[in-house]
């Protein structure tokens, strides 16, 4: 983002600050996509990972590429605490209107096909109506995890 309101830097921090800018926009770690009308919608976080047994799980990289799934309309992956493995991987997804259905091996095979290491495969997932959102647009993460552990 860009603009008048936008602050100059961190305070006594110019490595960091350097590393937050590329030519004068500041990188906020967003992931947004613009309709068809122009409108922009925040959709997640570069910097979201779990970590499932010491290794990171890029969130964002996964959820690129579920989004390139046909019968998914939206996608999130949240961490789900486990005791062994400190964490888990539970893919969110919203299907397009003329998708029934979506398994979890409908889902590992589609990763496989795409390429995606078996360690990064999600081993839960949900199908849910609609994301929970701020009035901004951006979806609730939060909300989603404490959705989980009400199944649990």
């Amino acid at each position: 983002m860009k603009g008048p309101a936008l602050f100059i830097g961190y305070l006594h921090q110019p490595e960091l600050t350097a590393s937050e800018f590329t030519d004068n926009w500041f990188i906020t770690g967003d992931r947004a996509t613009i309709d068809v009308d122009g409108y922009v919608r925040i959709t997640g976080r570069d910097k979201d990972i779990i970590i499932r047994g010491g290794e990171n799980i890029p969130v964002a990289y996964i959820e690129n590429v579920l989004y390139e799934h046909p019968d998914i309309k939206g996608a999130q992956v949240v961490a789900v605490p486990d005791e062994r493995l400190q964490e888990k991987a539970c893919a969110i997804v919203e299907l397009v209107p003329k998708a029934s259905h979506l398994t979890l091996s409908e889902l590992q095979s589609y990763l496989k096909d795409k390429g995606v290491a078996k360690q990064y495969w999600p081993e839960y997932l949900e199908v849910i109506d609609e994301f929970p959102r701020t009035p901004s647009g951006k979806v609730q993460k939060y909300k989603l995890r404490d959705m989980l552990k009400t199944k649990a």
